[in-house]
């Protein structure tokens, strides 16, 4: 079965990746789970942010890594903690790292969902945050977050020890899918909001994909 993660949670009517919208993803008719960011605020705390900044979600002039995380939070910015304390324990968790992680990243996951959780993932388009998540959890999965699937971008994955690869659907298709599948990688596809992309990505055995819209839905 390939499984339906909401992408930032529901935010067709919540802001994304906000507290209530990672439980609105999580809880969703169709949903296996949520995929969401994370950054570090400026006093180390773990938040849950896709942006540098709060301009385009909160329309606040503030930085992240410039700002505590009880700042962030009165703007709607949700710690790591919390939200991993909100989404309920059987949810599937795409946690994204948009920055290298402190060691405190790790800890909150250790202590939320265990060591070696079976339903979580750590992904990143940067490998040294792959890198780091991997010394400080070391068996917690990881995806390496691409763009596309060949061959130096499997070769990178096997050498970061990930479990496999997220990439954009535009970049999935029977030869890539087999190309991951050979090298002993799973594969996941983001982010896809039409039904007929969700079901050709789940007939090449993509094992989850971020969805938006009505896929959370039917």
């Amino acid at each position: 079965m390939t499984l339906r993660l909401a992408h930032r949670g529901d935010h067709r009517r919540l802001a994304e990746n906000s507290l209530a919208a990672l439980v609105a993803g999580a809880g969703a008719p169709m949903s296996d789970g949520v995929e969401f960011d994370v950054r570090v605020a400026a006093d180390g705390v773990p938040v849950v942010i896709h942006d540098e900044t709060l301009d385009r979600v909160q329309g606040v002039p503030l930085v992240v890594a410039e700002t505590p995380a009880a700042t962030l939070a009165a703007h709607g910015v949700p710690s790591l903690a919390d939200v991993l304390a909100a989404v309920p324990a059987g949810a599937f968790l795409d946690v994204e790292l948009k920055v290298v992680p402190n060691p405190e990243v790790a800890r909150v996951l250790i202590d939320a969902r265990g060591p070696a959780p079976a339903h979580a993932v750590v992904s990143s388009f940067d490998p040294e945050a792959l890198a780091a998540i991997a010394a400080q959890a070391p068996r917690w999965g990881r995806w390496a977050n691409v763009l596309w699937v060949d061959a130096p971008l499997i070769t990178l994955a096997r050498d970061l020890g990930c479990r496999g690869l997220a990439a954009a659907h535009g970049g999935i298709d029977r030869r890539t899918a087999g190309l991951a599948r050979d090298a002993g990688l799973d594969l996941a596809g983001w982010t896809v909001i039409r039904r007929p992309t969700f079901e050709r990505l789940a007939g090449l055995g993509v094992v989850a994909v971020c969805v938006e819209g009505s896929l959370l839905d039917r």
